[in-house]
Protein backbone atom coordinates (compact mmCIF):
# COMPACT_ATOMS: atom_id res chain seq x y z
CA UNK A 1 0.00 0.00 0.00
CA UNK A 2 1.48 3.52 -1.02
CA UNK A 3 1.58 6.22 1.58
CA UNK A 4 -0.55 8.40 -0.78
CA UNK A 5 -3.74 6.07 -0.02
CA UNK A 6 -2.85 5.52 3.62
CA UNK A 7 -2.07 9.59 4.30
CA UNK A 8 -5.48 10.40 2.36
CA UNK A 9 -7.89 8.50 5.42
CA UNK A 10 -5.89 10.30 8.31
CA UNK A 11 -7.28 13.63 8.52
CA UNK A 12 -5.94 16.65 10.16
CA UNK A 13 -7.58 19.83 11.56
CA UNK A 14 -4.52 21.90 10.39
CA UNK A 15 -2.80 21.50 7.37
CA UNK A 16 0.40 21.94 8.60
CA UNK A 17 1.57 19.55 11.55
CA UNK A 18 3.33 16.18 12.84
CA UNK A 19 2.09 12.56 12.35
CA UNK A 20 3.64 9.65 13.89
CA UNK A 21 2.27 6.79 11.96
CA UNK A 22 4.90 3.76 13.54
CA UNK A 23 6.80 4.05 10.38
CA UNK A 24 7.59 7.73 9.80
CA UNK A 25 7.58 11.19 10.87
CA UNK A 26 5.27 12.84 8.82
CA UNK A 27 5.35 16.15 7.96
CA UNK A 28 2.27 18.36 6.61
CA UNK A 29 3.44 21.70 5.14
CA UNK A 30 0.41 23.17 3.49
CA UNK A 31 -0.44 20.76 0.66
CA UNK A 32 2.51 19.27 0.87
CA UNK A 33 3.48 15.94 2.53
CA UNK A 34 6.76 15.05 3.56
CA UNK A 35 8.07 12.45 5.66
CA UNK A 36 11.44 12.01 7.83
CA UNK A 37 14.22 9.50 5.44
CA UNK A 38 14.95 6.96 8.82
CA UNK A 39 16.53 4.55 6.55
CA UNK A 40 19.35 7.00 5.53
CA UNK A 41 19.65 8.49 8.83
CA UNK A 42 20.54 4.92 10.54
CA UNK A 43 22.66 4.45 7.01
CA UNK A 44 24.42 7.71 7.80
CA UNK A 45 25.15 6.53 11.56
CA UNK A 46 26.43 3.32 11.25
CA UNK A 47 28.72 4.38 8.58
CA UNK A 48 29.91 6.86 11.04
CA UNK A 49 30.41 4.33 13.55
CA UNK A 50 31.99 1.65 11.14
CA UNK A 51 34.74 4.30 10.08
CA UNK A 52 35.64 5.47 13.79
CA UNK A 53 35.77 1.60 14.69
CA UNK A 54 38.03 1.08 11.37
CA UNK A 55 40.75 4.12 11.85
CA UNK A 56 41.08 3.12 15.37
CA UNK A 57 41.88 0.10 14.03
CA UNK A 58 44.42 1.47 11.39
CA UNK A 59 46.75 2.25 14.36
CA UNK A 60 47.54 -1.76 14.96
CA UNK A 61 47.56 -2.77 10.98
CA UNK A 62 51.56 -2.59 8.85
CA UNK A 63 51.37 -1.11 5.67
CA UNK A 64 51.39 -4.63 4.26
CA UNK A 65 47.97 -5.19 5.88
CA UNK A 66 46.64 -1.88 4.61
CA UNK A 67 47.48 -2.51 1.10
CA UNK A 68 46.19 -6.10 1.48
CA UNK A 69 42.84 -4.26 2.26
CA UNK A 70 43.41 -1.89 -0.66
CA UNK A 71 43.28 -4.97 -2.46
CA UNK A 72 40.54 -6.76 -1.59
CA UNK A 73 38.29 -4.10 -1.41
CA UNK A 74 39.12 -3.37 -5.28
CA UNK A 75 38.41 -7.22 -5.85
CA UNK A 76 35.12 -7.48 -4.18
CA UNK A 77 33.97 -3.87 -5.81
CA UNK A 78 35.16 -5.22 -9.14
CA UNK A 79 32.64 -8.38 -8.80
CA UNK A 80 29.54 -6.17 -7.45
CA UNK A 81 29.93 -3.80 -10.07
CA UNK A 82 30.27 -6.02 -12.67
CA UNK A 83 26.84 -8.10 -10.64
CA UNK A 84 25.32 -4.86 -10.88
CA UNK A 85 26.38 -3.53 -14.69
CA UNK A 86 25.55 -6.73 -17.34
CA UNK A 87 21.72 -6.33 -15.71
CA UNK A 88 21.36 -3.16 -18.29
CA UNK A 89 18.39 -4.17 -21.09
CA UNK A 90 19.44 -1.18 -22.75
CA UNK A 91 23.13 -0.76 -23.14
CA UNK A 92 22.97 1.96 -25.68
CA UNK A 93 21.44 3.97 -22.90
CA UNK A 94 24.33 3.18 -20.39
CA UNK A 95 26.91 3.77 -23.60
CA UNK A 96 25.47 7.68 -24.15
CA UNK A 97 24.51 8.46 -20.57
CA UNK A 98 28.50 7.74 -19.93
CA UNK A 99 29.98 9.55 -22.39
CA UNK A 100 27.67 12.61 -22.65
CA UNK A 101 27.18 12.63 -18.72
CA UNK A 102 31.60 12.17 -18.44
CA UNK A 103 31.69 15.32 -21.06
CA UNK A 104 29.68 18.09 -18.51
CA UNK A 105 31.26 16.52 -15.94
CA UNK A 106 34.75 16.77 -17.45
CA UNK A 107 33.37 20.80 -18.33
CA UNK A 108 31.83 21.48 -15.02
CA UNK A 109 35.43 20.05 -13.27
CA UNK A 110 33.11 17.86 -11.17
CA UNK A 111 36.36 16.04 -9.92
CA UNK A 112 38.26 18.68 -8.84
CA UNK A 113 34.81 20.36 -6.85
CA UNK A 114 34.72 17.64 -4.76
CA UNK A 115 38.60 17.02 -4.09
CA UNK A 116 38.44 21.17 -3.02
CA UNK A 117 35.64 20.21 -0.67
CA UNK A 118 37.35 16.95 0.50
CA UNK A 119 40.93 19.16 1.43
CA UNK A 120 38.37 22.25 2.81
CA UNK A 121 36.96 19.31 5.16
CA UNK A 122 40.21 18.36 5.67
CA UNK A 123 41.60 21.54 6.61
CA UNK A 124 38.44 22.59 8.80
CA UNK A 125 39.05 19.57 11.10
CA UNK A 126 42.53 19.83 11.16
CA UNK A 127 43.66 16.26 9.39
CA UNK A 128 47.03 15.91 8.05
CA UNK A 129 46.14 13.00 6.13
CA UNK A 130 47.24 12.61 2.67
CA UNK A 131 44.45 10.09 2.03
CA UNK A 132 41.46 12.20 3.37
CA UNK A 133 40.37 13.27 0.32
CA UNK A 134 40.56 10.04 -1.50
CA UNK A 135 38.09 8.41 1.03
CA UNK A 136 35.85 10.66 0.90
CA UNK A 137 35.36 11.22 -2.65
CA UNK A 138 35.47 6.98 -3.41
CA UNK A 139 33.47 6.24 -0.35
CA UNK A 140 31.00 8.57 -0.91
CA UNK A 141 30.22 7.32 -4.51
CA UNK A 142 30.59 3.55 -3.64
CA UNK A 143 27.91 4.18 -0.92
CA UNK A 144 25.59 6.02 -2.95
CA UNK A 145 25.86 5.12 -6.15
CA UNK A 146 24.65 1.30 -6.54
CA UNK A 147 21.05 -0.59 -6.27
CA UNK A 148 20.78 -1.20 -2.96
CA UNK A 149 21.18 2.94 -2.55
CA UNK A 150 18.29 3.16 -5.08
CA UNK A 151 16.09 0.70 -4.55
CA UNK A 152 16.23 0.83 -0.42
CA UNK A 153 15.11 4.25 -0.82
CA UNK A 154 12.65 3.59 -3.61
CA UNK A 155 10.85 1.48 -1.33
CA UNK A 156 11.08 3.20 1.58
CA UNK A 157 9.61 6.51 0.16
CA UNK A 158 6.50 4.38 -1.73
CA UNK A 159 5.58 1.76 0.63
CA UNK A 160 7.96 2.51 3.67
CA UNK A 161 9.83 -1.06 3.67
CA UNK A 162 13.45 -0.54 5.09
CA UNK A 163 14.55 -4.03 4.58
CA UNK A 164 16.63 -3.24 1.65
CA UNK A 165 18.08 0.01 2.91
CA UNK A 166 18.49 -1.40 6.91
CA UNK A 167 20.74 -4.44 4.84
CA UNK A 168 22.67 -2.08 2.72
CA UNK A 169 23.48 -0.25 6.51
CA UNK A 170 24.73 -3.30 7.66
CA UNK A 171 27.00 -3.98 4.98
CA UNK A 172 28.57 -0.36 4.71
CA UNK A 173 29.05 -0.46 8.39
CA UNK A 174 31.71 -3.21 7.36
CA UNK A 175 32.75 -1.46 4.35
CA UNK A 176 33.22 1.77 6.55
CA UNK A 177 35.55 -0.29 8.46
CA UNK A 178 37.39 -1.52 6.02
CA UNK A 179 37.75 1.29 4.20
CA UNK A 180 38.66 3.65 7.06
CA UNK A 181 41.35 1.29 8.09
CA UNK A 182 43.22 2.22 4.74
CA UNK A 183 41.72 5.88 4.14
CA UNK A 184 41.39 7.05 7.22
CA UNK A 185 39.02 9.65 8.97
CA UNK A 186 37.56 11.02 5.41
CA UNK A 187 35.66 7.92 4.73
CA UNK A 188 34.04 8.65 8.12
CA UNK A 189 32.25 12.24 6.24
CA UNK A 190 31.05 10.42 3.53
CA UNK A 191 28.21 9.86 5.57
CA UNK A 192 26.60 13.38 5.11
CA UNK A 193 26.67 12.52 1.28
CA UNK A 194 25.10 9.19 2.36
CA UNK A 195 22.11 10.62 4.52
CA UNK A 196 21.53 13.52 1.63
CA UNK A 197 21.63 11.26 -1.44
CA UNK A 198 19.36 8.87 0.11
CA UNK A 199 17.30 10.94 1.84
CA UNK A 200 16.29 12.83 -1.57
CA UNK A 201 15.71 9.80 -3.10
CA UNK A 202 13.44 8.85 -0.25
CA UNK A 203 11.45 12.41 -0.50
CA UNK A 204 11.65 12.29 -4.24
CA UNK A 205 10.05 8.87 -4.53
CA UNK A 206 7.19 9.44 -2.07
CA UNK A 207 6.14 12.41 -4.14
CA UNK A 208 7.04 10.44 -7.33
CA UNK A 209 5.68 6.77 -7.00
CA UNK A 210 2.75 7.08 -9.58
CA UNK A 211 5.41 8.42 -11.99
CA UNK A 212 8.69 5.79 -11.82
CA UNK A 213 9.32 2.98 -14.33
CA UNK A 214 11.20 -0.51 -12.92
CA UNK A 215 13.13 -0.26 -15.99
CA UNK A 216 14.23 3.09 -15.34
CA UNK A 217 15.75 1.69 -12.18
CA UNK A 218 17.20 -1.30 -13.34
CA UNK A 219 19.15 0.81 -15.86
CA UNK A 220 20.16 3.05 -12.42
CA UNK A 221 21.39 0.28 -11.29
CA UNK A 222 23.57 -1.07 -14.04
CA UNK A 223 25.27 2.43 -14.70
CA UNK A 224 25.72 2.66 -11.01
CA UNK A 225 27.36 -0.52 -11.23
CA UNK A 226 29.94 0.44 -14.26
CA UNK A 227 30.55 3.50 -11.79
CA UNK A 228 31.66 1.02 -9.06
CA UNK A 229 34.14 -0.59 -11.43
CA UNK A 230 35.46 2.61 -11.83
CA UNK A 231 36.06 2.44 -8.13
CA UNK A 232 37.33 -1.39 -8.36
CA UNK A 233 39.92 0.05 -11.15
CA UNK A 234 40.81 2.84 -8.47
CA UNK A 235 41.67 0.36 -5.59
CA UNK A 236 43.24 -1.87 -7.50
CA UNK A 237 45.87 0.94 -9.43
CA UNK A 238 44.72 -0.49 -12.76
CA UNK A 239 43.85 3.05 -13.93
CA UNK A 240 43.30 6.71 -12.39
CA UNK A 241 39.39 7.30 -13.47
CA UNK A 242 38.12 10.88 -12.19
CA UNK A 243 34.86 9.12 -11.11
CA UNK A 244 32.71 12.22 -10.00
CA UNK A 245 32.92 14.02 -13.38
CA UNK A 246 30.64 10.98 -14.63
CA UNK A 247 28.00 11.68 -11.87
CA UNK A 248 26.07 13.46 -14.30
CA UNK A 249 25.65 10.31 -16.33
CA UNK A 250 23.00 9.23 -13.84
CA UNK A 251 20.51 12.26 -14.88
CA UNK A 252 21.23 11.79 -18.30
CA UNK A 253 20.17 8.27 -18.17
CA UNK A 254 16.86 9.54 -16.36
CA UNK A 255 16.56 11.56 -19.70
CA UNK A 256 17.37 9.16 -22.38
CA UNK A 257 15.45 6.24 -21.10
CA UNK A 258 12.20 7.51 -21.40
CA UNK A 259 13.13 8.42 -24.51
CA UNK A 260 14.42 5.03 -26.00
CA UNK A 261 11.72 3.23 -24.94
CA UNK A 262 9.20 5.55 -26.91
CA UNK A 263 10.75 5.70 -29.96
CA UNK A 264 11.73 2.15 -29.53
CA UNK A 265 15.50 2.21 -30.04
Amino acid sequence: MSFGGELERQSLSNKNGLIINGQHFIFYLGEVIVIFPWGPFINGLLVVLGSLIGVSASRFLSDRVNTIVFQGLGLCTLVIGMKMAITSEALLVIILSLLIGGICGEFLNLEDRFIALGDKIRTTIGSKNPKFTDGFVNASILFCIGAMAILGSVEEGVRGDKTIVLTKSLMDFFASMALASAYGIGVTFSALAVFIYQGLLVLFANQLQAYIDPGLLVELSALGGVLILGISFNLLKLLEIRLSNFLPSLLFLLVLYPLYMRFGL
